[in-house]
């Protein structure tokens, strides 16, 4: 007799999310935060990027991550999935898995439920600023 996967064992009205807090992409400056009891079927990713905002903004452990413009919430890996081999940030996958972008240059809305954009139970979210993403990207190289 084979066990369900804990992340299929949750209702989609009471899941968990990972947020990745991503201040630097070079220097890997990567904080996790959990988010338990996400109803999935009713936040909005742009619900999601104003909590998740909030929340750096009156967490004290989350103070050193308040000087950054956070502008966009992507999907880093899935759960049981492949992960990235970069560990600062998931580069494939742009078009599907950016959940919102406030930046003018990737204008998404994020009206969309979290449910209706693919996230499930114990997914990892990557929350960053969109040029800092860009820039990176042309140039991924790590610093110390």
């Amino acid at each position: 007799m084979e066990e369900p996967l804990t992340s299929n064992v949750r209702p989609a009205t009471d899941s968990v999310l990972t947020i990745r807090i991503v201040k630097s992409f070079p220097y890997r400056n990567i904080k996790n935060y959990i988010m338990n009891s996400v109803d999935l079927k009713h936040t909005t990713a742009k619900k999601l990027l104003d909590d998740i905002r909030a929340i750096i903004n009156t967490t004290g452990g989350l103070r050193p991550y308040r000087n950054v413009e956070y502008d966009t919430v992507k999907i880093y890996t899935k759960a049981h999935g492949t992960k990235s081999m970069n560990l600062a940030i998931n580069f494939e996958n742009d078009e599907e898995w950016v959940l919102v972008c406030e930046n003018s240059a990737m204008k998404i809305e994020g009206n969309k439920s979290l449910w209706d954009l693919g996230v499930r139970n114990e997914t990892e979210l990557s929350l960053f600023n969109w040029e800092a993403y860009e820039d990176f990207k042309k140039n991924p190289e790590e610093l110390w």
